[in-house]
């Protein structure tokens, strides 16, 4: 069985953190760099990574994410984040990045540019907020495995506010909307969730080979 395989066996959503643990700097420097290296439609990257460890803004944010108490127990709470203004500025923004990076002469890029703008200039603001909201489960996804591989406790949540979430944080004046949290720390001992069996249908239900 392969470490992966192991990792994901071991993770569960965790119902109940222990709050006199937290994570390590080296750790949380391993979560940052691996949401930075998700994979993103186009690698336009239009999600940001907010990392609450501040306890009185934990405790606030209960009362905006149903009240699950995890929010507060955790070392950090994740909070996936999509940019609120995406068009042509965005769009060249990262394309000057990609002449820095990678030395690109323009005239290389500027056909796959002009598609870029083009898409963005003609499709509507809630599709291209649907879009960057695609991104983030995309990094959810990812930093759940990494969690995992690290042996660092996770929960990721839809059920909160992203209204109560952009007003306690500030999101809105930082160009940002949460669409995603996740608390991420240490199980607690008496987690009764830990020991639970995982419900899955099996792969030869589950995967379809052609």
């Amino acid at each position: 069985m392969t470490q992966v395989i192991e990792a994901l066996k071991w993770r569960y959503a965790t119902k109940k953190f222990d709050n006199q643990r937290l994570i390590p700097d080296e750790k949380i420097e391993v979560i940052k760099e691996a949401f930075d290296l998700t994979a993103t439609s186009f690698g336009l990257q239009p999600v940001r990574l907010a990392i609450v460890k501040n306890k009185e803004i934990q405790r606030a944010l209960v009362t905006v994410s149903m009240n699950q108490e995890q929010i507060a127990q955790a070392s950090h709470v994740l909070v996936f984040c999509r940019e609120r203004e995406i068009g042509t500025d965005y769009v060249n923004s990262y394309f000057d990045n990609v002449v820095q990076i990678r030395k690109t002469p323009e005239e290389i890029l500027a056909p796959f540019k002009n598609y870029l703008l083009k898409t963005f200039e003609n499709d509507t603001p809630e599709s291209i907020a649907l879009w960057a909201t695609k991104q983030a489960y995309l990094a959810m996804g990812n930093l759940l495995t990494v969690c995992a591989l690290e042996k660092i406790d996770a929960c990721p949540m839809e059920g909160f506010s992203p209204e109560g979430y952009n007003e306690i944080l500030g999101l809105e004046e930082k160009g940002l909307d949460a669409v995603l949290v996740m608390p991420v720390g240490y199980r607690a001992d008496d987690d009764m969730f830990a020991s639970f069996k995982k419900v899955r249908k099996g792969t030869a239900a589950a995967v379809l080979e052609l």
